[in-house]
C-alpha cells in the first residue's frame, strides 16, 4: 500500500434504512435496514474490498458515503470535511472528488452520444470555462490514462467491447482528477479474459494516490487486489482486517464459508466446500442476536441472545462471541 496514515474517508456508525410504503390497508409499513451501524475508513492510495453475497448492503454504502442516498444516521467524512448533511449546493465542489465507476458497462454508457460527448459532459459540469480545444486534450489524456487510443473518442459505445466499456467508465470518472473512487463490483460483467486489465488498471490509479473502494462478492479478486477486507452481513461488517490476514486465516464462520468455494488451484486439493444452509433473511425481519446465527454451522442459543461486536481476533477483528 502506498497510501499515508491521514483517512481519506471515514465513515462512522453509518445507517441507511429505506421505508417501503403500506402494499394495502391490510399491511403494515416495512423498513428495510440495508446498513447498520458501519464504520470504516479509506486512507489516499488505498484499495479497500468490500466483500459479501448480493443484497449484503455492499452498493448501498458505496451510493450513501457518495451522498447519491441520504444516510439514515452516521457520519460521512471526506478530506477531514463533514459531509453528511451538506445540501446538494454544498456538495457540488466535492463531487468531482468522488466518482462512482457502475457495475455494468454496457448500460452506465449513453448509446446515443459519443465517448468524446460522454467523457466532456463531467468537464462541462465542473470545469466550464475550459475550451473545446482543453477539453479534448483532457479527453485524449483520459483515454490514453486507461490504455484506448485517442481515435477512439469520435466512436459510439455499442462499438465497443465490454472490457473497453468499462475502462470508458472509468476515464469519464477520471476526467475531474478525483481523489476517491468507487468500483462498484467493476469486472462482475467481463470476461475473465479482460477482467485482470481493468484490475491491473484499477490498481494503477491506486499507485498513483487514488484511494478506492473496491466493491465485489469475489474474495479471490479482493485478495489479489485489496489492501484491507471488510467481509459484510446482512448491513452488517462480520469481519475486517488485512486482506492476506482475514483469507488467510479467517475467524467468522461466514468468511469462512465465502472461502471455502472459492476454487483451489492445486486440483488434488480436496478440500471440502462448505454451502450455507437456507436463505439470507429479509432485512425487514432481521433476526435476533446474531443475525448469521440462523445459517451458522456452530450457532446455539446464545447467539440467538446477543448481537456481537467487532473484536480483536487472530490479528485482525470479527464479530462473533464463539471467538
Amino acid at each position: 500500500m502506498t497510501g499515508d496514515t491521514q483517512a481519506l474517508v471515514e465513515v462512522a456508525e453509518l445507517c441507511k434504512w429505506f421505508a417501503q410504503p403500506r402494499r394495502s390497508l391490510t399491511h403494515r409499513a416495512e423498513t428495510i435496514r440495508a446498513v447498520t451501524d458501519v464504520s470504516f475508513a479509506i486512507r489516499r492510495g488505498e484499495v479497500l474490498g468490500l466483500v459479501g453475497e448480493s443484497g449484503s448492503g455492499k452498493s448501498t454504502i458505496g451510493r450513501t458515503i457518495l451522498r447519491l442516498w441520504e444516510p439514515t444516521s452516521g457520519t460521512i467524512r471526506f478530506d477531514g470535511q463533514d459531509i453528511t448533511r451538506l445540501s446538494r449546493r454544498q456538495l457540488k465542489p466535492l463531487r468531482r472528488r468522488m466518482q462512482l465507476v457502475f457495475q455494468d458497462p454496457f448500460g452506465s454508457l449513453n448509446p446515443r452520444m459519443t465517448v468524446e460527448a460522454i467523457l466532456a459532459t463531467p468537464l462541462i459540469i465542473h470545469e466550464a470555462r475550459l475550451s473545446a480545444g482543453e477539453r479534448r486534450e483532457r479527453i485524449a489524456a483520459a483515454l490514453a490514462k486507461v490504455g484506448l487510443a485517442r481515435h477512439y473518442a469520435g466512436r459510439f459505445p455499442h462499438e465497443f467491447s465490454g472490457g473497453q466499456r468499462q475502462r470508458i467508465g472509468i476515464a469519464r470518472a477520471l476526467m475531474v482528477e478525483p481523489r476517491f473512487l468507487v468500483a462498484d463490483e467493476p469486472v462482475s460483467m467481463l470476461d475473465v479474459s479482460v477482467r485482470a486489465g481493468i484490475l491491473d488498471l484499477l490498481d494503477g490509479l491506486r499507485r498513483g494516490g487514488l484511494g478506492i473502494l473496491m466493491i465485489t462478492h469475489d474474495l479471490s479478486t479482493a485478495t489479489q487486489y485489496a489492501d484491507r477486507i471488510l467481509v459484510m452481513y446482512l448491513g452488517r461488517i462480520v469481519e475486517e482486517g488485512p486482506a492476506r490476514t482475514v483469507v488467510g486465516n479467517p475467524q467468522h464462520p461466514y468468511t469462512q464459508a465465502l472461502i471455502s468455494v472459492v476454487p483451489r488451484r492445486d486440483p488434488h486439493d480436496q478440500h471440502k466446500p462448505q454451502i450455507l444452509q437456507g436463505e439470507t433473511p429479509n432485512p425487514v425481519d432481521i433476526p435476533a442476536g446474531c443475525r448469521f446465527h440462523p445459517r451458522c454451522p456452530i450457532g446455539d442459543d446464545a447467539c440467538r441472545a446477543v448481537d456481537p461486536q467487532l473484536a480483536p481476533a487472530a490479528g485482525h477483528r470479527a464479530a462473533c462471541i464463539k471467538l
